[in-house]
């Protein structure tokens, strides 16, 4: 794969979510390298803001942030999910959105739902 990567005359991107599984020869046959980290909490909390006024949901509560801040490993993908579960099952409030929030990073918090490519040494 190095040798192909080597020869290629044009652009190449990759995309991954196991960065940490690469050795360093590989990261070093890159130009640029990019890393989208999981969401702070003043992130987090501008994100749900912002989706509770598109919503026409109350401003959230000081409560509300503090479940917030206490999910790990989230994202703007998760807040995504939530949006799409939310058109079937709509939630009438910020504290409806972070169960919600809740209940999707639950499932990545298990190492064995953890999905992508695994590098198995011989």
């Amino acid at each position: 794969m190095l040798t192909q990567m080597e020869a290629f005359e044009g652009v190449f991107i990759a995309s991954t979510n196991l960065l940490d599984g690469f050795e360093q020869a590989v990261l070093r046959r890159f130009d640029l390298t990019l890393r989208f980290d999981y969401l702070c909490a003043d992130q987090a909390w501008m994100l749900l803001c912002r989706e509770a006024r598109a919503r026409g949901l109350p401003q959230p509560l000081a409560v509300t942030r503090a479940r917030l801040v206490r999910i790990h490993a989230i994202t703007p993908g998760d807040y995504a999910a939530v949006v799409r579960r939310h058109r079937f099952y709509p939630g009438h409030s910020a504290e409806a959105f972070v169960t919600a929030l809740e209940e999707e990073c639950a499932l990545k918090e298990d190492p064995a739902q953890r999905m992508g490519f695994v590098r198995v040494s011989s």
